[in-house]
């Protein structure tokens, strides 16, 4: 038992010691944005400021239109999420519940594409999105990201771990193919649906690539392009920069805030069957 104890002692020591190190950067980055530019690379470096400057999440939103950027983020964030949810929920049941011809192999096909590397068909999207005519647009971007073959993989095996003998009855009560979806499937698979949203959402809040290729229009740009103007406008005004990296960050953490108790439960399931 002694030796037991001994080795839990040494795995929590070790994973607060990661989690210490994993802090350290965003902590950096908070007290950063709360410094006069001259301390933020003080040497020795000042762990707790000897004076705040909250000052700097003023300028920052005067310096740059943030408000403008914050509300074309969300916008395209908060829709991409809805939308991807929707349509992997729905390819994921048809994988998963319904029987039909070609199914597994089609599946596969579909799951490995997440394998290609999105600079493989980075040139010929942008040829499409051209001939479309929606380069510049956020309907553009909401399209790109409409569909996600791991949200479909991860929904389906979510929808794998819910017993048929469920979806049977609920047949036999009468209920269609979108009733079982809507009444049986979807309520037991909200540990799922909250780790796709949170992955969705991340992904989407911070792309920084897709943007810059397709919006040139300042009114359309995104937060993270946003940022990157001012950087490139104010290059060393590092607690600035650091303030509007703490305005970027808390949308996310608010998420992962309000779906955390389904997070850790979603990423444990997910690979429960295959």
């Amino acid at each position: 038992m002694k030796a037991e104890k001994r080795k839990k002692i040494l795995i929590y020591i070790g994973l607060t010691f990661l989690a210490v190190l994993m802090i350290i950067p965003f902590y950096w980055m908070l007290i950063s944005s709360v410094k006069l530019n001259k301390d933020v690379f003080s040497i020795p470096m000042e762990w707790i400021p000897r004076s705040f400057h909250f000052e700097n999440y003023q300028e920052i939103w005067e310096k740059i239109p943030l408000l403008t950027f914050f509300k074309n983020s969300t916008k395209l964030t908060v829709i991409t999420t809805i939308i991807q949810l929707a349509t992997s929920c729905f390819a994921a049941y048809g994988f998963a519940k319904l029987e039909f011809k070609g199914r597994d192999f089609l599946f596969l096909a579909y799951v490995t594409t997440i394998a290609v590397p999105w600079q493989v068909y980075m040139v010929p999207q942008f040829t499409m999105m051209s001939k479309f005519g929606l380069n510049n647009t956020h309907i553009g971007l909401i399209m790109l990201h409409a569909f996600s073959a791991f949200g479909v993989f991860l929904m389906r095996q979510f929808f794998l771990s819910i017993p048929k003998e469920l979806s049977e009855a609920a047949r036999i009560d009468g209920l269609g193919e979108y009733g079982i979806f809507a009444r049986v499937v979807l309520p037991l698979a909200k540990p799922g649906i909250a780790t796709l949203t949170i992955f969705t959402f991340v992904n989407v809040w911070n792309d920084f690539m897709g943007p810059l290729i397709y919006l040139n229009s300042t009114e359309l740009k995104t937060i993270q392009l946003g940022i990157r103007m001012f950087i490139s406008q104010y290059a060393a005004d590092y607690a600035l920069i650091m303030a509007a990296s703490v305005c970027a960050l808390i949308p996310v953490v608010i998420i992962f805030i309000a779906c955390q108790k389904f997070f850790v439960e979603g990423v444990a399931a997910s690979g429960i069957k295959g």
